[in-house]
This record gives C-alpha cells, structure tokens and sequence, in this order.
C-alpha cells in the first residue's frame, strides 16, 4: 500500500523552498527519508534550512533560481537532471500573490505571478515528468489553493493562476496515472506564511481580519499534503473550511460567491 515510506532515499525537487509552505515540505519530505533539492531566490535562507536538514542525515543540494526569469526551470534541470540525479518528486510550490485593484496594481506585478505560478510551473513539470513517464515512477505536487475554486476580487489575478494549476494538475494526473506517476493539487486556505505580508495582504485591514481566520500551520498543511501525495489523491485540502468553500462552488452561484468575497475583501471599506 503507497504511503510516504515511498519517498524514502528518493530525490525531491522542491522549488520556493526558502519560506511558508516551502520550507514545512522539505522538512516533511526530509521526515519522510528523501533526498533534497532546494531552490529558491535567497541563497542564505536555503542554505540555513540545508545546515539544519543536513544535521539531521538528509542528504541536501541547493539551486538558487528566480522564477520570474524564464531561462530558470531550464537551469535547474541542468543543474540537476544534468548532474545526474534522479529527481523522483517535483513539488511545484513556488508561487507569488498581489492584493489590491486590479487597475491600481504594477504591471510587471501581475505577469509576474503568471510567470511563477503558471508558466514556471509548466516548464519545470516538461523538463522533469517525460522522465518519470519513462521510469513508470513519479510524484508531481503542484501547490494550488482554496482560492482556485472561485474568483478572488483584489487578488484577481493569483486566483485565476491558482485555478489554472488546479486543472492543470487534475489534467496531468489522469494522462500520466498509467505510468504510475501520481499527481496531486495540494489547495491550502489561509496559512502561517510569508504570503499576507509579500502580497500586501497585511496592509489592508478588511483583507487582514479574513485571512486571519482559521489560519492553519505551514507545517500541518505540508504534513497533510505529503501523505496526499503519497496516497496519489488528485486534489488535497487540508482544512474543513477549505472543503466547504469548495463545496460551496458547486451550490452556490458563482457570481454571489465573487460578489460577497468583493463585499469582504475590498480594499480600504
């Protein structure tokens, strides 16, 4: 029976590994006796997290890229693939979110998150999985949210980036499920992270008080998330509230749902 025992002596990619959810499942997947690859935009963080999995007997590499350029996913592969390792797991968690008005926010801002959240991911998901196929082993985590279930007034555009990675995960696990390649859309709601503070969520106090709300540990999300993964369970929410907001899509219309999270959400009320 598949379990996180699986992953042990196995190599784990693990791409925004230097904070938040990042940094809970490379300790989680560490716990679970893998081998590491982090990367990541800031090397000292990284290297921290390294000294104190290294510590504890994993094996760790480190990759320093930034997403946003787009010649990144090809230089991780290099620098892993074309090393010579075996990556096993690949867990798409690199992600970036921007809270305000779509019309007030920077451009670059906003393409920005679709070239993290979505095209990075793509890429680097093209570059690791044909080897997996080819292996009939593999595990793929793309890191989505409860916010890929309904649009998200004032984060417009990372809901929109969150839905695409939902689909594209639940896609990916249906094509590659005859190699034996499990694929899994871990959809977190309100977590302890750096993200309330990086998408200015924290600076507006409407926005701050809803996403102060049930908010859950990066570390049971990771836990919970990894075991999902292990078990090959295509979509994992690791809350009750995150599940009745999914739910909630399926009952409700769409358009009260956008409207009552713009009522919440909008910026300055």
């Amino acid at each position: 029976m598949a379990s996180v025992t699986d992953f042990a002596g196995k190599w784990a990619l693990v791409t925004g590994a230097s904070a938040g959810i990042g940094v809970a499942l490379a300790r989680e997947l560490a716990r679970c006796g893998a081998k590491l690859i982090l990367t990541a935009r800031r090397t000292e963080r990284l290297q921290a997290l390294a000294a104190e999995l290294r510590a504890q007997g994993t094996e760790v590499r480190l990759v320093t890229a930034d997403l946003t350029d787009r010649a990144a996913p090809r230089a991780i592969y290099e620098a892993t693939v074309g090393a010579g390792l075996e990556v096993d797991i690949l867990i798409n968690n690199a992600g970036l979110g921007h809270f305000g008005a779509f019309v007030s926010l920077e451009l670059e801002q906003e393409l920005s998150q679709i070239r993290v959240n979505c095209e990075g991911m793509v890429h680097l998901s093209r570059l690791f999985v044909p080897a997996m196929v080819e292996r009939r082993r593999g595990w793929v985590m793309v890191v989505a949210s409860v916010a890929s279930f309904q649009p998200v007034p004032f984060l417009t555009t990372y809901a929109a980036t969150k839905g695409f990675d939902r689909f594209f995960a639940l896609g990916l696990a249906e094509e590659v499920a005859p190699f034996g390649v499990k694929v899994s859309a871990l959809c977190p709601g309100p977590t302890e992270s750096e993200f309330f503070v990086v998408s200015k969520v924290e600076k507006d106090p409407n926005a701050r008080a809803m996403g102060m709300r049930h908010r859950q540990s990066a570390e049971e999300v990771a836990r919970i998330g990894v075991a999902g993964l292990a078990r090959g369970k295509r979509t994992v929410i690791p809350t009750g509230s995150g599940t009745i907001s999914a739910l909630a899509v399926r009952f409700l219309p769409v358009g009260a749902i956008t409207w009552l999270v713009a009522k919440t959400m909008r910026p300055g009320k």
